[in-house]
């Protein structure tokens, strides 16, 4: 069994294990099978249009009776329609990220919602705590997709958040086991929350061919690289090579929007295109090296942390 603190007792959970709400990687599969294993699952809106969003709310109810969640990135061209599907979905529990909290935070919590909203920096973390916010998701630059321009890292990020808000503090970034959620409650965190991990699960909604690579990615695959854009952490490959080379002709920002075009993601992801594509992922994947299940990955992470925690409690 679980026990409670801030983050299981806010997001009425077992575990302080969050799935991330990945774009093309985080369905309702994934989602349900993270929440029915007593963490918190997070269907990731980010890639979906408004019917295919609400669809993906409908399957996972069918397909759990345990609290889930939204992932919504605040600057989606459709929130409008986004936030108008979760009210109606009555959607418990929303993550808001890419964006200012300010504006949507009080809607969605004048209907009963609790908002957790992700930053990458101390100073990004009071923001949303004084926009109202129930907790925060604090992300290091080790974590994959976009980033904080700060490339501030999860050791660092952690403990100069917890010593600016009140509210809970879940950490993100550069955490797939039980060993480094047991360093990120060191820091200062009552909860973690994992991308890379699940992205590589059975469940997740990413092509064969992206878990394959994530799971055969080394030590410094990964680059953080399109800063003049907005900082995107992916594998390195072809499409790579092209932003290296731009970016060494002193591209400009437009050029290099031409260059990344639409669809990087997606083609990347969902569609396992590993040349033209982003693989987005964290550095964490040169520690991966199996796909499970993600109820398996939960339980694992769970145990792995009470076996590290009675080890240092052993220590002294």
């Amino acid at each position: 069994m679980g026990q409670k603190n801030r983050v299981t007792e806010l997001l009425s959970i077992q575990y302080p294990i969050v799935q991330a709400g990945m774009v093309w990687c985080s369905g309702w599969r994934l989602a349900s099978a993270v929440s029915n294993a007593g963490g918190l699952g997070l269907i990731g809106a980010g890639s979906m249009y408004p019917d295919v969003l609400r669809e993906h709310i409908i399957k996972c109810k069918a397909a759990t009776d345990k609290p889930f969640g939204v992932n919504l990135p605040l600057l989606y061209p459709d929130i409008n329609q986004h936030i108008q599907i979760l009210l109606e979905e009555k959607i418990p529990i929303v993550f808001s990220s890419a964006g200012n909290p300010k504006t949507w935070t009080e809607i969605l919590k004048k209907e009963g919602v609790k908002v957790v909203h992700v930053v990458s920096s101390a100073k990004f973390a009071v923001k949303a705590a004084d926009a109202g916010v129930d907790a925060i998701v604090a992300e290091g630059f080790e974590a994959g997709g976009h980033n904080g321009r700060e490339e501030t890292t999860t050791l660092c990020l952690i403990p100069a958040v917890r010593d600016v808000i009140s509210i809970p503090l879940i950490a993100a970034g550069g955490i797939a086991d039980g060993r480094s959620m047991l360093a990120a409650f060191a820091l200062g965190a009552e909860g973690v929350q994992m991308g890379s991990r699940f992205a590589a699960s059975l469940e997740s909604s990413a092509h064969e061919v992206y878990k394959q690579a994530v799971i055969q990615a080394a030590e410094g695959d990964t680059v953080l690289t399109l800063k003049q854009l907005t900082p995107v952490r992916f594998i390195k490959n072809a499409f790579y090579e092209k932003v290296k080379a731009a970016e060494a002709n002193c591209a400009t920002k437009e050029e290099l929007a031409i260059l990344l075009g639409k669809g990087r993601a997606k083609k990347g992801i969902f569609e396992g295109n590993l040349e033209e594509g982003e693989i987005e992922v964290g550095q964490v994947s040169a520690r991966l090296t199996e796909i499970l299940p993600a109820g398996e990955i939960v339980e694992k992470v769970w145990r792995e942390f009470l076996t590290e925690k009675e080890r240092i409690n052993n220590l002294y």
